[in-house]
């Protein structure tokens, strides 16, 4: 996650007094603590994550280096009960902000979990904040985060978005720096994603700068900055958009692929949600998928429809064309929602499930448990489709294995990236897709929204080979 842009968040006070001392213990190379504080610079977080995550220092001893150093208890969260009571101590808000977890009270004193015990002006804060004296002892940073989403009631559900179908609606209007409540910070996205809608956005990204969380929207032919999230709000913000999303709000030195479903007007639409690890902070991309619609309200006569419908009940591949963001799967779902033929087994192979489709065998791809587009192809023959969607081919084997399918009587729908009629002779020029266009039953092509064109076996030979 990205961290609080203030010195409770930036530095850790007892890393950097101790951390020569990991040195001389022979825990880490003086190499190491050098390339540690680079990172941490540049990621925007602190030294003792650095070390963690680069796998320079294992985390528990770590911990048991600051417990002897400071003479101070280390907890390991995982197997520790809190006082639940405690947390009304602090606010969610606070927890995040200053990494603290509240473990129990006796008296006058709370006990807090913290990765930095010797940051005074933290304790300072919470002991003005609580009215109690504070007795803090160790855990590490990535546990503390992660308690804190369990214990903390946090909405993981973005709420109503309703359009006034208003072209001006600007999200920036929601604003207000200083508010670090976890309402502001839904609404805040809420108002996002509400003049991403208006705007007609199907892509947009949050980027990490030296002001704090810079939002782009993504056209076909432009990328345009629409504001700034300031640094105070960022930590909370990514936080919440992880949380809502299914990601792990802890992990951030690793690329993560989740799912966000919201209403607008009551519609529900579906957005997958990509955090991407960079040398400035997470990136996280944002993309929207609107439900699919019948063919005849995406401007496909019904000529078009029956050329489609022809290359559903025979073997061949289906090639969905068009530029980035044309419209390509939200095309490819309206296929599969309307055109099924009767008594044919059909599956999917997708990092996301946009839509639960009638009648469809829809499969995640998961990196994270080994099931990968590789392991996909030596299995899925064994449960015997007939019709099978993948979202692209990334390497020469999965081009190969998808084209042999036809051979087997299969149908095979996917989707390719072309801007033009042009381009994509100049790409299928390639002797890799010799194989692959001969077997070609069917192309669409996607120009724009109001202009999509339909081939069948015979055209394509004029206007492919």
């Amino acid at each position: 996650m990205d961290l609080l842009n203030d010195s409770t968040s930036l530095d850790n006070k007892t890393l950097d007094k101790l951390k020569y001392d990991l040195v001389r213990d022979n825990l880490v190379t003086y190499d190491d603590i050098e390339h540690a504080q680079e990172l941490a610079v540049a990621q925007n977080t602190n030294i003792g994550q650095i070390l963690i995550n680069t796998g320079m220092i294992d985390e528990n001893v770590l911990m048991k280096f600051l417990e002897e150093k400071l003479h101070t208890p280390c907890v390991d969260l995982e197997n520790y009960t809190i006082d639940k009571k405690c947390l009304d101590f602090i606010t969610y808000q606070d927890a995040i902000r200053f990494k603290i977890l509240p473990l129990f009270i006796i008296e006058d004193t709370l006990t807090i979990a913290m990765a930095d015990p010797m940051d005074l002006f933290s304790i300072d804060k919470i002991m003005q904040i609580t009215k109690k004296n504070i007795d803090p002892v160790i855990a590490s940073e990535k546990s503390i985060l992660k308690k804190i989403n369990e214990y903390y009631d946090i909405k993981s559900k973005v709420e109503n978005i309703n359009l006034d179908n208003s072209k001006t609606f600007n999200w920036q209007e929601e604003l207000h720096n200083d508010d670090l409540s976890q309402e502001h910070i839904q609404v805040l996205f809420r108002a996002i994603l509400k003049q991403a809608i208006n705007e007609d956005i199907h892509e947009l990204y949050f980027e990490n700068s030296q002001e704090g969380l810079n939002v782009y929207f993504k056209r076909p032919v432009e990328i345009y900055k629409t504001g700034t999230i300031p640094s105070l709000l960022t930590s909370s913000f990514i936080q919440s958009l992880k949380t809502m999303s299914n990601l792990d709000p802890n992990v951030f030195e690793i690329p993560q692929l989740g799912k966000l479903n919201f209403n607008v007007d009551d519609n529900e639409l579906t957005a997958s949600v990509s955090a991407f690890p960079t040398i400035s902070g997470e990136r996280i991309l944002i993309k929207i998928y609107h439900p699919p619609l019948s063919l005849d309200k995406l401007n496909i006569t019904q000529n078009k429809i029956e050329i489609i419908k022809q290359a559903m009940t025979k073997s061949g591949i289906i090639l969905i064309c068009g530029s980035s963001l044309s419209g390509k799967t939200h095309l490819i779902y309206s296929i599969l929602s309307n055109l099924i033929p009767k008594a044919r087994n059909v599956m999917t192979l997708e990092s996301i499930a946009k839509y639960k489709l009638k009648n469809v065998a829809q499969c995640e791809l998961n990196e994270n448990i080994g099931f990968n587009l590789d392991k996909a192809m030596r299995f899925i023959e064994f449960q015997s489709p007939d019709i099978i969607y993948f979202e692209g081919i990334t390497t020469k084997e999965g081009l190969d294995f998808f084209t042999s399918l036809t051979l087997k009587n299969k149908t095979l729908i996917t989707e390719f990236l072309a801007e033009n009629m042009d381009d994509l002779r100049r790409k299928f020029e390639f002797s890799e897709f010799t194989m692959f266009k001969s077997v070609i039953s069917c192309l669409i092509f996607i120009h724009n929204k109001d202009s999509i064109e339909v081939f069948d076996k015979n055209e394509l030979d004029k206007y492919l080979l």
